[in-house]
């Protein structure tokens, strides 16, 4: 297995990884609606972004799995937002969103360290497909990375000095 097929596995993981953990914060922070309407938005761009890893990931001769199911309002979904909810008024579900914001944004760093070491593969090889790709998606987990960036910035202070 070559190099750029194992980043292509590892940020094909983190897509999907990120993706989940995008809509379970979503949930979990229901009554807080630019955390719940953001996170679903831009969980999409990593749905995309393994779903393009996986089209490309073909032509090296490595099958990555299609996208995730889609999250079905379940139980386990009707639970969290009850949940949600019930908490929602008091301080500790600050610290449980900071919490989440911060590994929402190792994981983003995470996929922002691989798709930069993609690029440079691609650049150093003359590999225009997964340049291409690369150019494409990045910038959109960069943007990811901004928005857990701001709001831990935004939150902390209150939430940290609150209790």
């Amino acid at each position: 297995m070559s190099g750029i097929t194992l980043t292509l596995r590892a940020l094909h993981h983190g897509e999907r990884d990120l993706e989940q953990h995008l809509l379970t914060v979503a949930e979990r922070h229901r009554t807080d609606h630019e955390v719940h309407h953001v996170a679903t938005d831009v969980a999409r761009w990593s749905r995309e972004h393994a779903e393009r890893l996986a089209d490309t990931a073909r032509h090296y001769d490595l099958d990555l799995p299609g996208p995730a199911d889609d999250p079905s309002p379940g139980i386990l979904a009707t639970l969290r937002e009850k949940t949600a909810e019930a908490i929602g008024r008091r301080p500790e579900p600050g610290l449980l969103l900071l919490h989440d914001l911060r590994d929402l944004h190792l994981a983003a760093c995470e996929n922002s360290l691989h798709w930069e070491m993609l690029a440079q593969a691609a650049r150093a090889g003359s590999d225009s497909r997964l340049l291409d790709l690369a150019t494409a998606c990045h910038p959109q987990t960069l943007r990811q990375m901004r928005w857990t960036n701001t709001m831990i910035k935004t939150l902390s202070p209150q939430v940290l000095t609150s209790l």
